[in-house]
């Protein structure tokens, strides 16, 4: 029966024809820049170099922040914003060593940053654990691009086979979620939290926190992807062919991801929706 869904999927998909507060109030959040480094940025970057296209005009980029720390080897934010395009354009180990300089001056400001370039961009999940294990030590757990730190240790770890580790992560986050916000936890969290249950073979529980996320979300193709994987799995091959169905034409209509980032990358489990030409 498993042959014979995973077949009935492939034919669908390829024959038819998408912040918390520091807890140690003793220490700056961000580094603080005197006068004649805010003038630098001033000149250096918003002056020079985003009147550039990062994308298309990546050397004039670079060059008016390395001039910039030419002036001052010490400011932070250009070192991020060397960094930051890189990254976007794959090239990690080059934007790498930038956003490390960005660290060395600004822990606090940028070691969650680059936690979170490991874990979605650079696929360094043991080092994305260290750096984000190092954060909480700082901040708690606070938040990097609208999720917590113990969500991207949680994926780091999912990403690793480390499924129950990752398990206990999303249930303890999604419980303080819930214990601090009206509306619940966030539904990715409720996405992944699934997919660890899933991977462990809880089909049922597995269905009850997509069945959640899709209360918030309720055309997110990779959740109705694995429910209808975890149907299959309960034997539940009608109900299973239909929702693999839905999940088709609701990732074809783009109802994915919707992070920001999946411009440039995708989220781990995240699917292909588009046809092979």
């Amino acid at each position: 029966m498993k042959i014979y869904i995973s077949i009935l999927f492939l034919c669908i998909v390829f024959s038819c024809s998408q912040p918390i507060k520091n807890n140690n109030t003793e220490k700056p959040i961000f580094q603080k820049y005197t006068e004649a480094q805010e003038q630098i940025i001033e000149e250096y970057s918003k002056q020079c170099a985003k009147k550039h296209n990062y994308t298309y005009e990546m050397n004039e980029w670079q060059e008016c922040l390395s001039k910039g720390l030419e002036k001052d080897s010490t400011i932070s934010y250009l070192w991020q914003q060397k960094a930051m395009p890189l990254f976007k354009a794959r090239k990690y180990e080059v934007g790498m060593q930038f956003i490390d300089k960005a660290v060395q001056y600004n822990p606090q400001k940028y070691l969650p940053y680059r936690a979170f370039i490991k874990c979605i961009f650079s696929k360094e999940y043991r080092e994305a654990i260290k750096d984000f294990q190092a954060a909480i030590e700082m901040h708690g757990n606070s938040y990097e691009m609208d999720h917590t730190y113990k969500f991207y240790i949680a994926l780091s770890h999912l990403q690793l086979n480390e499924f129950e580790q990752a398990e206990q992560l999303l249930a303890k986050d999604i419980k303080e979620q819930k214990e601090k916000f009206d509306d619940g936890a966030h539904y990715l969290d409720l996405f992944y939290f699934g997919i660890t249950k899933y991977e462990l073979g809880k089909y049922g529980q597995a269905i009850e926190q997509f069945d959640l996320a899709l209360k918030t979300y309720p055309n997110f193709a990779e959740v109705l992807f694995y429910k209808g994987l975890s149907l299959a799995q309960l034997k539940k091959e009608d109900e299973a062919i239909a929702i693999f169905k839905k999940a088709v034409k609701e990732g074809k209509d783009g109802n994915t991801i919707n992070e920001d980032n999946v411009l440039y990358e995708k989220y781990p489990y995240q699917m292909r929706w588009q046809h092979n030409h």
